[in-house]
């Protein structure tokens, strides 16, 4: 993470003014300030993505199917429209984050039928 830019509360020749806000250096990228005060975590196991020509519409909600169960419809409970360029980025971001996390913890299975284990092969409990 880049250092946060505070200026120089002194009077430094070259230095930003108090009046004036400090600005990054050339090339730097700009970070913007986060609020995240009055922010609801939600938790999806579900998501439907919707294209556009213009942007990405995400559906989150929560599967409450099980195999063997009479399926359920899935609610959705929160939607999340991105133009592309954001989409990039997120996606960026959450590949680095998955690479990250499969170095650390081992190969994320995303199909189900290969993660189940049957009651006769599984580890003895100890």
């Amino acid at each position: 993470m880049a250092p946060e830019n505070t200026g120089s509360p002194s009077g430094d020749a070259g230095s930003t003014p108090p009046s004036q806000p400090s600005q990054p250096a050339a090339g730097a990228p700009l970070l913007p300030t986060v609020e995240a005060e009055g922010l609801q975590p939600i938790y999806a196991n579900f998501v439907k993505v919707v294209p556009s020509p213009e942007e990405l519409v995400l559906e989150f909600g929560l599967n409450p199917n099980l195999p063997g169960t009479t399926p359920v419809p899935v609610k959705i409970s929160q939607r999340l429209v991105l133009n592309y360029y954001t989409a990039k980025r997120l996606w960026g971001a959450l590949a680095l984050s998955l690479q990250r996390h499969e170095q650390t913890f081992g190969v994320l299975e995303i199909d189900v039928n290969k993660r189940v284990v049957a009651p006769g092969q599984r580890p003895a409990a100890r």
